[in-house]
C-alpha cells in the first residue's frame, strides 16, 4: 500500500505513516499537541482523541500515560491510527464513528478534538473524500457546534476539552455555546500561521464574505479549554 510519511516536531523522534486521503498533521495538530503537553495527566486517564485523522494525538496521550480511545468516520484514519499504535507500541482502542454520536458512549476525563472548520461555499458537509476532514458549511461550525453541545455531558468532573479550530468560525461563539452547556470554557493558546492550500484555494470567496481580509496571508488558530467543574 502507497502511503506519504511525516514526522512530529513536537513528540521528538516520533515517526508517523500517513496514509492517502487521511489528514496529515499540521499547525493545528502541533498547537493541540503543546496544549496536551501542557495538562497534567494521570496515570490511566481516560482520554477521547475525537476525529484522531493520523493518530498522532491518540499515540502522544497514550505515551504520557492516558488509556485512550481514538475515533474517526474515515476508515483510512482508523487503519492509519492502528498502525502508528503498533509503531510505538500504544494501546489504543481504535474505533470508526462520528465525532457527534461517539461523545454519547461513555465519559471521559479528557477530550481531544481537531474537527472539520473550514467555512465551505457549499452548505452540506461532505460524507466522503479528503475534504471531509475540513469542510464544516457556511460558518465552519457544523461539527464544532455538535462537539460543543456534546462534551459536556462526556466529560467526568474535572474533565477538559481541548479543541483548536480557526479565527474563521468565531471561536467567540464557541466559548459561549461551552459555557452554556455548563463548562468553564477560554481560549488557551493561539497561533498565526500561513494560509494553507485549502484556504487559498478559496481566498476569492472568504473575501466575498468578509470572513477574510483583502491583505491578509494568515490564519489564526485558537485551542478552546473547556473544563467541567
Amino acid at each position: 500500500m502507497a502511503f506519504d510519511s511525516v514526522e512530529s516536531a513536537e513528540s521528538a523522534g516520533t515517526f508517523l505513516v500517513v496514509l492517502p486521503g487521511v489528514y496529515a498533521p499540521q499547525h493545528d495538530t502541533q498547537l493541540l499537541l503543546s496544549a496536551l503537553g501542557r495538562e497534567h495527566i494521570a496515570a490511566g486517564a481516560d482520554i477521547l482523541d475525537l476525529g484522531t485523522g493520523s493518530g498522532v494525538l491518540a499515540v502522544r496521550a497514550a505515551q504520557l500515560g492516558g488509556r485512550v480511545t481514538a475515533v474517526d468516520i474515515a476508515r483510512c484514519a482508523v487503519a492509519t491510527t492502528k498502525l502508528n499504535a503498533l509503531l510505538h507500541h500504544q494501546r489504543i482502542a481504535v474505533r470508526r464513528a462520528d465525532l457527534a454520536s461517539a461523545l454519547k458512549v461513555r465519559t471521559y476525563d479528557l477530550i481531544l478534538c481537531n474537527p472539520p472548520y473550514v467555512p465551505a461555499p457549499n452548505a452540506r458537509v461532505p460524507t466522503r473524500g479528503s475534504a471531509r476532514a475540513w469542510d464544516a458549511g457556511f460558518d465552519g461550525r457544523a461539527i464544532v457546534d455538535r462537539v460543543c453541545d456534546g462534551a459536556p455531558a462526556a466529560l467526568r468532573s474535572a474533565g477538559v476539552l481541548l479543541m483548536v479550530h480557526s479565527g474563521l468560525c468565531d471561536p467567540a461563539a464557541t466559548l459561549s455555546r461551552l459555557s452554556r452547556g455548563g463548562l468553564e470554557a477560554k481560549i488557551s493558546a493561539r497561533a498565526r500561521v500561513p494560509l494553507g492550500p485549502v484556504l487559498l484555494s478559496r481566498l476569492r470567496w472568504l473575501r466575498e464574505q468578509d470572513l477574510m481580509k483583502r491583505n491578509d496571508s494568515y490564519e489564526e488558530l485558537v485551542v478552546i479549554r473547556a473544563e467541567c467543574p
